[in-house]
């Protein structure tokens, strides 16, 4: 008997992407955007991108609050993101 597949959010590295691209930032500045040098690294933000690794919830909230949205929004498959404005 094998274990069930780990649901995934289909559409959250596209969203995850988008942020970036709308901020205009490179993925290290992504990185001391969020405030987050001490516990991720650029190469993680490329692997959330892609799809390849899923980040932890309090990375999900740093995203939400850095371009002021719910986090509803980047987990919900259902959702679109508003227009992201870079500064």
């Amino acid at each position: 008997m094998g274990r069930a597949n780990r649901w995934r959010i289909k559409r959250l590295p596209e969203k995850l992407l988008q942020i970036r691209t709308s901020l205009d930032l490179s993925q290290s500045e992504l990185v001391r955007e969020l405030k987050l040098e001490n516990v991720i690294y650029r190469s993680n933000i490329s692997s959330f991108e892609t799809g390849d690794r899923e980040p932890p919830s309090p990375v999900l909230l740093a995203y939400a609050q850095l371009v002021g949205i719910s986090t509803d929004l980047l987990i919900n498959d259902n959702l679109d993101l508003p227009t992201v404005r870079g500064r």
